[in-house]
């Protein structure tokens, strides 16, 4: 099994993540930001990742240490988990739909971390959440997890739709890239040999 687990402490945060790569999509999340919280089931959920989340943080100032540092825990987490990442499929993509709204997503599990973010929102806040929280997260996972993200809504109106599918997507793109190949099981999917920090 494809497991770790990662505790941060810092003056703003206390953050325990636990992933199983080969779970079930179980979930058992708190992290004191209800949509965040919302966001990171549907990517427990949809990616088959077993997900355990505990983050404290100064949220009496804002959202925004929370957020980044629950994505550096989590990306993290999968970045351990990975281990040699040997046999993995290595790239994923994804269209996800909801309702009105289209988002694509793609990732090459690189050790080359980057994100491309062309996500708009109409509003400034959703519930809560200051909507530029959103990037921050992504931005924080994908340079801890070691992953080339290519983030774009397609297009869409709520800012709830438009949300959601990119963390949906974000799963089913992980679910794909993180999959062994049985045809390459002990291969490093590099012509270099080597993946991951």
């Amino acid at each position: 099994m494809r497991e770790a687990s990662v505790t941060r402490k810092t003056k703003e945060t206390s953050i325990e993540v636990r992933v199983n790569l080969d779970g079930t999509g179980t979930y058992d999340v708190s992290t004191g930001i209800g949509f965040l919280d919302h966001m990171l089931e549907q990517l427990s959920r949809h990616s088959l990742m077993d997900l355990y989340v505990r983050a404290e943080g100064d949220l009496h100032i804002d959202f925004h240490h929370t957020t980044e540092d629950t994505g550096i825990v989590i990306g993290q987490a999968v970045d351990q988990a990975l281990g040699g990442r040997a046999g993995i499929t290595r790239f994923g993509s994804a269209y996800v739909p909801m309702d009105e709204t289209l988002s694509r997503i793609a990732l090459d599990i690189s050790a080359r971390p980057y994100l491309i973010w062309r996500v708009d929102f109409s509003k400034p806040r959703l519930g809560d959440m200051d909507t530029e929280l959103f990037k921050e997260w992504f931005q924080a996972f994908a340079q801890a997890a070691g992953i080339t993200l290519h983030v774009e809504n397609l297009y869409g109106e709520n800012n709830h739709h438009i949300v959601e599918s990119c963390f949906k997507g974000l799963a089913r793109s992980l679910r794909s890239a993180t999959t062994i190949d049985a045809r390459a099981a002990d291969a490093v999917p590099s012509t270099k040999g080597t993946l991951g920090g």
